[in-house]
């Protein structure tokens, strides 16, 4: 049965495979780094920055608000927010170890700092995916309109097309 909701839970579906990819390059690091590797670390940064990082701010715009308000707790959301910062700054640490490999030999330091940062944002965001599935999404569904649901997909989209811009840029 298709929920008020069900895009969300598409789009996260569509996210999932992806979000492996940074399971999988922290996998794959080892002192010597393969260009297999490489890729792996190079396609993972590339959907954070290009896909999940756009989805995280369309969901502060247009899903947060929707959830506070049904909820009528302005502070409802606060943790989810934090998970995102969390996914950002742990971005931006990747970026910088990303840049800072040179050939294919690494450091131990090198190999543990990848692993951490790749582990980390793989369990990060399947746990927020999980929540916003199991807690925000059966609330959603139960308390919008379908005219509210569609509104704040619409919401969504523009804000993921806005900040998908702004990375291009």
């Amino acid at each position: 049965m298709a929920t008020l909701t069900q895009p969300l839970r598409d789009e996260h579906k569509e996210l999932l495979p992806e979000v492996e990819t940074l399971r999988e390059a922290g996998d794959a690091i080892q002192e010597t780094l393969s260009a297999s590797a490489r890729d792996r670390i190079d396609k993972a940064h590339a959907f954070l920055t290009n896909h999940l990082l756009p989805h995280a701010q369309a969901e502060e715009k247009a899903l947060y608000p929707v959830v506070q308000k049904a909820m009528g707790a302005p502070s409802a959301t606060a943790t989810m927010s934090r998970d995102h910062a969390a996914v950002e700054r742990l971005t931006g640490e990747l970026g910088s170890l990303r840049s800072q490999i040179k050939g294919t030999a690494l450091t131990r330091q090198q190999v543990d700092a990848l692993r951490r940062v790749l582990y980390g944002l793989y369990t990060l965001v399947r746990v927020h995916f999980a929540k916003e599935e199991e807690v925000y999404l059966p609330l959603l569904d139960s308390r919008l309109k379908p005219d509210e649901a569609q509104a704040m997909f619409a919401n969504m989209e523009k804000a993921a097309r806005e900040a998908k811009a702004r990375v291009q840029t």
